[in-house]
């Protein structure tokens, strides 16, 4: 099978699901640190969530994995409550890349990406075809899948991250600031390779970073999460042009190299 038609396949085969945050609310020992929070990703969309240290983009990413518990409020996929899953069945909805990829170090590549296929009993045949498949779909040649994590490159290890993020085939994809570690030209050219990875994979996405470039560049469309409020959601033209509180121009200002508006489409 060609590149194009493998491309092709897998976009039409692989689920999709709109992802929804409604009223979440969390606190620890009174503290609040999500405050009313609603968010709506649409199918197949990648949207990115910024906000500086402590603003609760990692407490609302535990949430949404089903790691912590919320006080009130819905976490949904296709308008499925959380709470109508086991642990197991959310944790297979959804495939998470956290920072630096995380994989196991005493395991290879490939023993990485197909664990959680082998703890739920997949025939050799079926974990071997989709480990093809995303190696494919993610640029990595076969060879790297047999070293140990040590042994790869910082860009080699977060194409193993997404591999093992996508194996169980997962409508919705979370990744917790997956370039923060790398250096920048790395960082610069994975960022490339990463928005035609999404593309591929077709997969509702939200990613989380520090760097509204990076997000601009990546997704559709951006919330800005401060104190454990969602300040604004749009895509970055709306946020740069019509900021709906002077911290998103704070935000904004502060960051650097960010991409020329003016020639925004």
């Amino acid at each position: 099978m060609s590149y194009t038609a493998l491309a092709e396949s897998t976009a039409k085969t692989l689920n999709t699901g709109m992802l929804e945050l409604e009223h979440v609310h969390k606190s620890f020992e009174g503290r609040t640190v999500l405050s009313d929070v609603s968010l709506t990703i649409p199918k197949g969309v990648t949207h990115a969530l910024i906000g500086s240290s402590g603003s609760g983009k990692t407490t609302l990413l535990r949430v949404t994995l089903g790691l912590i518990p919320f006080d009130r409020g819905y976490v949904k996929i296709n308008e499925q409550p959380l709470s109508s899953f086991t642990p197991t069945e959310w944790a297979d909805r959804i495939g998470y890349v956290p920072q630096e990829g995380g994989l196991f170090p005493h395991i290879s590549g490939r023993q990485n990406v197909s664990l959680v296929p082998g703890l739920r009993n997949w025939p050799a045949a079926r974990i071997d075809s989709r480990v093809e498949e995303l190696r494919v779909l993610v640029g990595l040649d076969a060879a790297i899948l047999a070293r140990f994590p040590h042994e790869m490159s910082g860009g080699q290890k977060q194409r193993v991250a997404i591999m093992r993020a996508a194996m169980m085939d997962p409508p919705v994809m979370l990744l917790d600031e997956p370039m923060a570690a790398l250096d920048p030209l790395i960082r610069s050219s994975l960022q490339e390779e990463l928005k035609s990875i999404f593309q591929r994979l077709a997969k509702t996405v939200l990613i989380v970073t520090h760097d509204l470039g990076e997000a601009a560049f990546l997704a559709e469309r951006i919330t800005l999460l401060h104190q454990g409020r969602i300040i604004q959601t749009g895509t970055y033209r709306e946020l740069f042009l019509t900021p709906a509180d002077p911290f998103v121009s704070s935000f904004i200002n502060a960051q650097r190299s960010l991409p020329d508006v003016s020639a925004m489409t």
